[in-house]
Formats: C-alpha cells, structure tokens, sequence
C-alpha cells in the first residue's frame, strides 16, 4: 500500500510504525474471510482491509476521528484472526492500538458511551470493585429489559446480563499443596507453593484482575498442578491488571501505568530470587505481557526491563508442553477444545493446549469455525451486544455439534462467554489438567449434571467413573 505521510509525520514513532504497517498490506482481502464481523456483517468497512483504509486516511491525512470510522473501528473486536491469515505479515494489533489511541484523543463520544467505558475503566481493573460491581448489577437485572430497549443503554442492559456470581478464592494457607492421588512420575506431590521446588524451578503466577474474582480456582488448579511436578509458585507483592480492558479503549496512559507498575513488582522479584517464567492463566493477559517490550519501546527507563518481562511471559499451556508430563490413562471423557483468540491468534499457542489435554486421558474433538472469535473480546460483549450475542450462538452451536461431553478454553472471558450460552460444561483447561494430574473435580463439572443422568441411563459408565475419580 503507498503512502504519504509527512517527515513531520513520521518523526512520531507511533505514525512511524503506522505506516510502516500499512505499506505491507497487498489489498489482497485474504483476511475478510476469517473476520468475525465481516462475516457476520458483510460491510467491507467491518473487515481488517476496510479498517486498514479508514486508518490509513485518518492518520495520514491527521484527521480527528468521526463518528463513522470510530463505528468500524469499534466493532473490531481485536481478535487477530486477520493476523493469522495474512501472507503479508500485517500487524494489523499494533495497528488498531494506534488507531484507537487516535480515536481516543480526538473523538468527543456520546456521553452515555464516556460514561460507560469510564465505569468499566473504573470498575474491572480493580478486583474489589468489580467483585462490589457484581453484588449491585444482580439486584439491578430486573431493569435489563427497559435498559436493552434504549440504544444508548444497551450495554448497561449487557452488564446486568453479564454479571455472574463471584466464585469465593479458597481459604489462605500456608499448608503444602497436595495431589489427591499419587501421580507416576511427577517428582513431588507434596511440593509447597510456598516453599523451595524440587525441581528447582521457580515460577510468577498472574493474579490479574476479572479473574481473580470470576473464577480464582483457576490459578489454584495451576498452582496445586505446578507444585505437584515440583515447581514453585511464588507470589508477587504489587503485581495487578495487565493493562489490556484500557488498552483497548485507547486509554493509553492507563495501560503503560498499569504495565509500568508490574514491570516493576516482577522486576524486584527478578533480582530479589529469579525466575524461570511468569505464568498466565488467561490468555487475554498473556498476548498483553508478552506486548510489553513493544508497549514501552520508547521509556528510557522501561524499555529494557519490559523486554525482559515479554521474554518470561509464557501461557500455563506452554510451560507445562515444556515439563514433559507424564499420559495418564483415559478419563472416558470428551472434550470440545476452544481456542480462544488470544491464544491462538495473539500469541500462535496452538498445539500446545491439545497435547497436554490428549496426553491427560481426554479425547478432544474440534468444532467447526474454531478461527473464529466467541464474540467475548474483553469488553467487546458490553460495548457490542448485539454482534457479541451473534457470535456466541454460532460458536455455541458449532462446538454443541461435536456432542462433547464439556468445553475446554484457556481465557475467563471465553469460559463466560460460551457458558452463558451452553448446555455443556465450560472448565479451563488447566482444571482438567489439574484434575487428571490428582486434583479436584473442577468445580463446573461437580456441578453439572450431565454425568449424573448419563452414569443412571447408562448403568453406570466410564464417565461417571471418571466424574468422581
């Protein structure tokens, strides 16, 4: 693509990196076909080359933003499909972070819409305020259906449809982690999270932020896992948010406090005791750590100590693909595997999850489409109801249609996403793994009762054999 910005131009490093981006895409249109709302919407100007053109003229031409391209803009979902389909290498995420940081900067929005993605702001990077936040939108769920009716109002409605119980973080202890059952050739399952790992590996477990209070068994299933193959968590005073819900909205300033602020928690254990890896549960996080070097690219003070963090930041998935674990005999069970987008397409984890999951006794089925976004995109379902809600009911459907037994994903907001929507268990995939390594039954499939119907119709079988192991 040719361009014409400006020496002045191209004296800021963001328009710099912009156009560079932007002269690498061949119009080629390959990535339309793998962009959710291009498919769902069929408008040109709703799939990444549309996107790339309302960019290009915006920035090259320093234009504030209007109300039309902030509309494409903002139905991006930033899933990243495009990436993986491109045969030009468009960095179409750096691209959209700059676009939308424009946006940010020059666009008067609505005020309702200021007044929503300030609340969300606000509310989900703080897990005390999200966890209050939940308590108030379930005794206000009887007023989503006036809210929905209100096009200005509809992701209030969408909030009040989101909220979902907190699951409680289980009790403090500084007793040893234990396996339920001995497990063949982990080298400990009596190892500590508090204490020195056997293997003498060292890991940082992000806390985050919506997690932390939507489901923190999730980082208990990683720690007591890790710990049963001798590989001590430890905890990291002043480590939060990624940074990625405001990331997102273009607030940049935000996002480098939020970045800045664990660069420096995870630097200071760095040189207080090393570590091996920082370990992320969800992958929405995990694309974003991995971004940090590029994020503060140009802080004197950070550039350097942010590369090193991007170079530690690893999923659980490709960690634990590394320790080598031992097959465990099956569970009887099968398993529709999710990719959530960050995953595959953020960070191009994509055989890793499936191996550790086969390897674990579990026989994995795909779905259809499984390139395609569930339509959760961090706040995208609040902001975007509507082509969210779509979405969700084509991937529902499609990983319904495998007639898996449950839903394995490795991001919080696809396991809320999907199980919103679905008859079928959705656990992450580092539960089962937990599970099938001696843990706990993951606490969605002791509360399902699929097995339950299946192990009396059935007479008793292999899978509610598995169910209670």
């Amino acid at each position: 693509m040719q361009t014409s910005f400006t020496p002045e131009q191209r004296a800021d490093p963001a328009l710099a990196e912009s156009e560079a981006i932007l002269r690498r895409c061949v119009h080629c249109g390959f990535c339309t076909a793998t962009c959710p709302t291009y498919v769902t919407l069929g408008n040109e100007l709703d799939s990444p080359r549309g996107r790339i053109y309302l960019i290009k003229d915006m920035l090259e031409n320093g234009r504030p933003a209007t109300e039309e391209v902030v509309t494409h803009l903002d139905r991006c979902l930033s899933c990243l499909a495009c990436t993986t389909t491109c045969p030009s290498g468009v960095d179409y995420m750096h691209l959209i972070d700059h676009a939308r940081v424009h946006v940010e900067q020059t666009y008067p929005r609505p005020l309702a819409d200021r007044l929503i993605r300030g609340l969300l702001a606000a509310v989900l990077p703080y897990p005390a305020r999200f966890r209050a936040a939940l308590r108030l939108a379930r005794l206000a769920r009887p007023l989503g259906p006036a809210l929905a009716r209100v096009a200005a109002l509809k992701p209030l409605a969408a909030m009040l449809r989101l909220a979902q119980e907190a699951r409680p973080a289980p009790p403090a202890s500084s007793a040893p982690v234990q396996a339920a059952r001995p497990v063949e050739g982990a080298a400990s399952i009596a190892a500590s999270t508090s204490g020195e790992g056997l293997s003498g590996r060292r890991v940082a477990l992000l806390a985050g932020c919506a997690q932390s209070v939507l489901d923190p068994s999730i980082n208990e299933a990683a720690a007591r896992l890790l710990s049963r193959f001798g590989v001590e968590v430890v905890d990291v005073p002043g480590e939060g948010c990624c940074g990625a819900l405001v990331h997102h909205m273009g607030r940049q300033e935000e996002a480098l406090a939020f970045a800045r602020r664990n660069v420096d928690a995870w630097t200071a254990r760095i040189e207080a005791g090393g570590l091996d890896a920082i370990l992320v549960t969800t992958s929405g996080c995990g694309t974003t750590l991995k971004d940090y070097g590029h994020m503060l690219q140009h802080d004197p003070a950070y550039a350097q100590k942010a590369a090193r963090i991007s170079a530690l930041a690893l999923d659980i998935t490709e960690y634990l693909d590394r320790l080598d674990l031992p097959a465990c005999p099956s569970k009887g069970l099968t398993v529709a595997y999710h990719a959530a987008c960050s995953l595959q397409h953020g960070q191009k984890v994509t055989l890793q999850p499936k191996r550790l999951l086969s390897a674990a006794g579990f026989t994995l089925r795909e779905p259809a489409e499984g390139h395609l976004c569930c339509g959760s995109a961090g706040t995208y379902n609040i902001l975007q109801p509507e082509i969210s809600a779509t979405l969700q009911a084509r991937k529902v459907g499609h990983l319904e249609a495998t007639r898996a037994d449950l839903v394995a994903a490795g991001n919080i907001g696809c396991i809320t996403q999907i199980g919103q929507a679905s008859r079928l268990p959705v656990v992450h995939t580092v539960e089962l793994l937990d599970w099938a390594y001696g843990g706990p039954v993951p606490a969605r499939l002791a509360e399902a009762e699929l097995f339950a119907v299946r192990a009396e119709t059935t007479g008793g079988s292999a899978k509610a054999a598995a169910i209670g192991a």
